[in-house]
C-alpha cells in the first residue's frame, strides 16, 4: 500500500531498531501524559520494545506494519486478534495495541494508512470490529480515531491507592 510517498509493509526483523525507537517514544509520551498511570521508561526501553515486538512478528494472531517515507521507517502499528473476554464484556475482536508516527512525519496520512492496513488485516481474518485505547489527554489521536469511524465505548478511570 502506498500513499503520498508513504509505503506500508509488514515489519521484518531488520525494522526492529527503528520501530523500537518509536515504541519507546510512545511509552515516554504516555508517561508524560500521566506518570502515575503509565509505566516509566527504565533502562533500555528501546531494547525492551525491540525484543517484545520481535516476538510478535511471526505470530499468526498479530501483525506489525511499518510506514516508510523516502526509505526511512517513520511509523508503525501493532495489532492482534483478542479472544472473547468476559472481563471486558467483549466478543473476539481485532485490537490496535500501538500506533505511532514520528513527529516530523505527522499530518501526512501516515497514521491513517497504518490503521487502514491493520484494519484490513484484521477484517481479512474475520474480525467483526477493531478496538483500541487511547490516552485521555491525547486529543490529536482521539480526533484521528473518531475521523476514521471509531466511537467511544468505554472510559478507563484510575485512582491511586
Amino acid at each position: 500500500m502506498t500513499s503520498r510517498n508513504v509505503t506500508i509493509r509488514r515489519a521484518e526483523a531488520r525494522d526492529l531498531e527503528a520501530v523500537s525507537r518509536l515504541g519507546a517514544r510512545l511509552l515516554r509520551d504516555h508517561h508524560e501524559f500521566d506518570p502515575l498511570r503509565f509505566m516509566a521508561p527504565r533502562g533500555n526501553t528501546e531494547e525492551g520494545y525491540a525484543w517484545f515486538l520481535g516476538t510478535q512478528l511471526q505470530r499468526a494472531d498479530a501483525v506489525v506494519f511499518v510506514a516508510e517515507l523516502d526509505g526511512r521507517v517513520v511509523g508503525y502499528v501493532y495489532a492482534g486478534i483478542e479472544p472473547r473476554s468476559w472481563k471486558e464484556l467483549r466478543d473476539e475482536a481485532g485490537f490496535i495495541h500501538d500506533v505511532y508516527v514520528d513527529a516530523a512525519a505527522r499530518r501526512a496520512g501516515v497514521a491513517t494508512a497504518l490503521l487502514k492496513a491493520a484494519a484490513d488485516w484484521l477484517a481479512g481474518r474475520g474480525m467483526p470490529r477493531v478496538v483500541l485505547w487511547t490516552a485521555a489527554p491525547n486529543e490529536a489521536a482521539r480526533r484521528l480515531f473518531e475521523r476514521l469511524g471509531f466511537r467511544h465505548t468505554m472510559s478507563e478511570m484510575t485512582r491511586e491507592l
